[in-house]
């Protein structure tokens, strides 16, 4: 069954051992944030600082790993239409909004749609860490200077992981201006039982 996420909002669900989680998205330009947590033990989650260490690259693919803060493989990259995604930005919040774009008014916010489907499985605001950004186009130059761009996923491109754990996850489809091409779209999602996706 594959699963809609409504613009600037965000949902929870749990993912067992062995399953694959295929990320889609139906209308092109469109990020996803997604983090992980150990089902069991929230103190363990994904981790951009000992993911970009072992696989030795900020641009992660088709059969990169995404890694614990204890340093387990959580999630692996086993196929992705699209090939560029980000693991450097924080999920967008409140103040994400007041220092980049001014806003002064309520903003959806991913930081606050994960907390919203994640407290219920213990997790507080504090604790969602560096979101593994699906499909946003994060450019690095030579000087380390960081611009985020339009995201380069078209219709239907999509990225399927496979969960090397059981584990929580939280998912939005992103609020950001910025880095949705100034225009917000849906994303899908679907957990699959085998390798067949």
């Amino acid at each position: 069954m594959i699963n809609t996420i409504t613009p600037q909002t965000g949902t929870g669900f749990t993912i067992k051992k062995g399953q694959y989680l295929k990320i889609l998205c139906p209308e092109g330009e469109q990020v996803a944030d997604l983090v992980a947590y150990q089902e069991g033990d929230v103190s363990e989650f994904i981790s951009n600082g000992k993911t970009l260490d072992y696989e030795e690259s900020i641009y992660l693919t088709t059969g990169n790993k995404i890694y614990s803060n204890k340093s387990t493989v959580m999630l692996e990259i086993v196929e992705d239409t699209c090939g560029k995604h980000d693991f450097l930005l924080a999920p967008c919040c409140s103040q994400t909004f007041k220092k980049i774009y001014g806003f002064t008014d309520n903003h959806p916010s991913c930081r606050e749609n994960l907390h919203i489907h994640l407290r219920k499985h213990g997790i507080s605001e504090a604790s969602i860490p560096t979101a593994f950004n699906v499909f946003m186009n994060v450019e690095v130059n030579d000087n380390g200077k960081i611009k985020v761009l339009p995201p380069i996923a078209k219709p239907g491109d999509y990225i399927v992981f496979k969960a090397h754990m059981n584990m929580i996850i939280g998912l939005t489809a992103c609020s950001a201006e910025q880095s949705n091409n100034h225009s917000f779209k849906p994303i899908a999602y679907q957990i699959i039982n085998n390798s067949k996706y």
